[in-house]
C-alpha cells in the first residue's frame, strides 16, 4: 500500500479530476442508498392500507423517525390521488435515483481515465528519462532484456493493477463506509456484529493474498529472464545458426518459459480465489446478521427495527457484498502491481553517481590541454587504472595500444565523463572536468566506436543526430569527407533512406562511415575514435581511413587502436599494460626501445 500511495504525486496535475472524482462517487453511492431505502417504506404502505399515516410525525435523527416521515407523504399522495398513482410515482423515483447514480458512475470513470492514464505515462516518461541520465557503468550490470522488460512487462502489470485497483481501492471502500454507515444509523445494535465480523473476514482476505506479492516478482524476474533470451536470438541469430546451437538455445528459453507457466498459474490461483472468498465469508456475515435480528425479532426484542425495517437493513447489507468482492480483487491485484512499482521503482531510484555540481561551469571550447594527472580508476573494487599521468595538448594525436583488457576503452571513456576518475584527476584546460557541466564537456567530443551504432531511422536522422538544427548543405558536406556521398547518392531515396534496425540495410564500411559522417558534422574540437576500422574489410578500411584522416585534421584525437599501421604517424603513442602506462613516445622511439610495443607490431607484421 505505501508503494501505491507513492504514485499520489503523479496526479498533482489531475486535481480537478480527483474532486470531480470523488463528487461522482458520492453521487452515484447517495442515490444508490436512495434507491433501496424509498422503495421498502413505499411498498410497505402501498399494499398495506390499514397503516396509512395520517398524523405527521415529529422528524429526529432516527431510523424509525425517517421512515415514519416517508410513510406519511406517501399516504397523503394515495389519500389524494390512490394506490396506482403512488406505486407508479414510486417506479418513476427509482427509475430516476438509478438514472442519476449510473450517470454519476459513468462521469466518475469519466473523469478518472486521464488521471490514470496521465499517471502511467508520467511514471514511463520519469522511468525512460532516469534511463537515459545513468552512467554508463549502470547499464554493464544490468542485462538489456531485464531493462526492456521492466519498461515494458512490468509497466504493463502496473497498468493492469492501476486500472483494476484503483477504482476498487477508492469507489468500494467508499460504498461500504456510506452503506455501514447508513446501516449504523438503523440499528447500531444491530451493527455491532458486523464491526466484529468484518475485519475477521478481511483478515483471512489479507492472509491469503500476502504470499501474491512474492509470486508476482518471480514471475517478472523470469518475464525479463526470457525477454533477455529473446533478444541475445535475435541478435545471435547468425551465430546461433552457424553452430547449429537452435536446440540448446531452444530448450534455455522453454526452459525459463516453463518456470513462468507454473509461477503465473499459482499467481492467478490465488488471485482468484479473491471473489469467491469474499463472497463465502459476506454470505456467512449476512447469514449471521439474519439470524441474529430475526431471533431478536421472533422474541419480540426492541432493538430499533420493525420486521420491514430489517429486511430494508439486510437489503441494503447485501449491497455491501459485490463492493467487498471487487475491493478485494483490487487487493489482490494491487499485490501483484507492487511487485511490478517495485522493480521500476529500484530504476527509478538508482543512484547517478555522475552529475552535474551546483553553479557548474560551462566549458564555452576547448583551449588547450586535457592532463591525466594521477588518475586511477576501479569498478566494483577491481582496479582498471593506476597512476595515469598523461598530457594531451590542443591539436596532437594521441593513441592508446596495448592487449585486451590493459584499459584503453576505460581510459578513453573517462573524457567524455562516461565514468568518474576513482582516485586524481582529469583536468580540462587547467579544470577539474567535474567542474564542468556535463552537457558542455560533452558538447566538445566526437565519438567513434568499433561497432557503428546507429538507429532505425533515415540516413539523414543519423547523420543529424548530434546537430539536429543543422542544414542540408552542411549534412551533404559532412558525408563527402566521411566517404559517405556516393554510397548515399546511389540509394534511391538518398538521404531519406531508412536503413533497417543498427543499419542492417548498410555494409559495415557504409555504416561506419556514416558514424563518421555524424562525427564531422558535430565538428567538435576533441575526437575518440574507438578501434574504428578494426572489423572492417580492406576495401572498406581503406575508405574509412581516409575518412578518419580527413576528420583528424585540425583536432585533437584520441585514438584506440588494435591495427597498428593506423596509428604510426601519431604524436605519441600510449602503451598499456594491465592498467598502467609501460612505455609512451613516438612510433620510432618506440620501436627503437625494443619493447612491449615492438612485440606487438612484430606479432602484426607491421614494420
Amino acid at each position: 500500500m505505501k508503494n501505491y500511495l507513492g504514485l499520489l504525486k503523479y496526479l498533482r496535475p489531475y486535481r480537478r479530476n480527483v474532486f470531480l472524482y470523488f463528487l461522482f462517487i458520492l453521487l452515484s453511492v447517495l442515490f444508490s442508498v436512495i434507491s433501496i431505502t424509498m422503495l421498502f417504506p413505499f411498498l410497505q404502505i402501498i399494499f398495506n392500507g390499514d397503516k396509512l399515516v395520517t398524523i405527521k410525525p415529529a422528524l429526529t435523527f432516527s431510523s424509525t423517525s425517517v421512515i415514519n416521515t416517508l410513510q406519511y407523504y406517501l399516504s397523503k399522495i394515495i389519500i389524494e390521488h390512490d394506490k396506482l398513482f403512488a406505486l407508479s410515482l414510486v417506479c418513476v423515483f427509482i427509475i430516476f435515483a438509478i438514472l442519476i447514480k449510473n450517470a454519476a458512475v459513468y462521469m466518475s470513470y469519466y473523469v478518472m481515465s486521464p488521471m490514470r492514464n496521465g499517471m502511467l505515462m508520467q511514471l514511463k516518461n520519469n522511468l525512460y528519462d532516469k534511463i537515459l541520465t545513468l552512467p554508463i557503468g549502470f547499464f554493464t550490470e544490468q542485462k538489456k532484456g531485464d531493462l526492456m522488460s521492466r519498461m515494458t512487462n512490468d509497466m504493463s502489470d502496473l497498468e493492469v493493477a492501476v486500472t483494476n485497483t484503483m477504482d476498487g481501492l477508492i469507489k468500494e471502500p467508499v460504498n461500504i463506509i456510506f452503506f455501514l454507515g447508513f446501516l449504523v444509523f438503523l440499528s447500531p445494535q444491530l451493527s455491532l456484529v458486523l464491526l466484529v465480523l468484518l475485519p475477521i473476514a478481511g483478515f483471512i482476505i489479507g492472509k491469503i493474498s500476502k504470499s501474491l506479492k512474492k509470486q508476482s516478482n518471480t514471475a517478472a524476474e523470469k518475464n525479463s529472464d526470457g525477454l533477455s533470451i529473446l533478444e541475445e536470438t535475435l541478435s545471435g541469430m547468425r551465430i546461433i545458426k552457424a553452430f547449429t546451437a537452435e536446440k540448446f538455445i531452444q530448450n534455455k528459453f522453454l526452459s525459463v518459459n516453463d518456470e513462468l507457466f507454473h509461477v503465473k498459474n499459482k499467481m492467478n490461483f490465488k488471485r482468484d480465489l479473491a471473489s469467491p472468498v469474499s463472497e463465502v465469508l459476506g454470505i456467512i456475515v449476512l447469514c449471521v446478521i439474519l439470524w441474529f435480528g430475526g431471533r431478536l425479532i421472533l422474541e419480540n426484542k426492541n432493538f430499533g427495527l420493525n420486521g420491514a425495517a430489517f429486511i430494508m437493513y439486510i437489503a441494503i447489507f447485501s449491497q455491501i457484498i459485490n463492493p467487498s468482492k471487487s475491493l478485494s480483487t483490487a487487493f489482490y491485484n494491487m499485490q501483484r502491481g507492487t511487485a511490478a512499482l517495485r522493480r521500476i521503482e529500484e530504476i527509478l531510484q538508482s543512484t547517478n553517481t555522475i552529475v552535474d555540481k551546483p553553479n557548474a561551469l560551462k566549458l564555452a571550447h576547448f583551449g588547450s590541454t586535457i592532463e591525466f594527472k594521477n588518475v586511477s580508476f576501479a569498478y566494483n573494487d577491481v582496479v582498471i587504472l593506476k597512476d595515469i599521468n598523461l598530457k594531451i595538448e590542443k591539436g596532437k594525436t594521441v593513441a592508446l595500444v596495448g592487449s585486451s583488457g590493459a584499459g584503453k576503452s576505460t581510459l578513453a571513456d573517462l573524457v567524455p565523463r562516461f565514468h568518474d576518475v576513482s582516485s586524481g584527476e582529469l583536468l580540462i584546460d587547467g579544470i577539474n572536468i567535474k567542474d564542468y557541466s556535463l552537457e558542455s564537456v560533452r558538447n566538445q567530443i566526437s565519438v567513434v566506436t568499433q561497432d557503428p551504432i546507429l538507429f532505425n531511422d533515415t540516413i539523414a536522422n543519423n547523420i543529424l543526430l548530434g546537430k539536429q538544427d543543422a542544414p542540408y548543405e552542411e549534412m551533404e558536406e559532412a558525408a563527402k569527407v566521411a566517404n559517405a556521398y556516393n554510397f548515399i547518392k546511389q540509394k534511391e531515396e538518398g538521404f531519406e533512406t531508412n536503413i533497417g534496425d543498427r543499419g542492417s540495410k548498410l555494409s559495415g564500411g557504409e555504416r561506419q562511415r556514416l558514424t563518421i559522417a555524424r562525427a564531422l558534422l558535430k565538428n567538435p574540437p576533441i575526437l575518440i575514435l574507438d578501434e574504428a576500422t578494426s572489423s572492417l574489410d580492406t576495401e572498406s578500411e581503406r575508405l574509412v581511413q581516409d575518412a578518419i584522416n580527413n576528420m583528424m585534421k585540425n583536432r585533437t584525437s584520441i585514438v584506440i587502436a588494435h591495427r597498428l599501421s593506423t596509428i604510426r604517424h601519431a604524436d605519441e603513442i600510449i602503451v598499456l599494460q594491465k592498467g598502467s602506462i609501460v612505455e609512451r613516445g613516438s612510433h620510432e622511439e618506440l620501436l627503437a626501445i625494443d619493447g612491449m610495443y615492438r612485440k606487438l607490431i612484430e606479432m602484426q607484421e607491421v614494420r
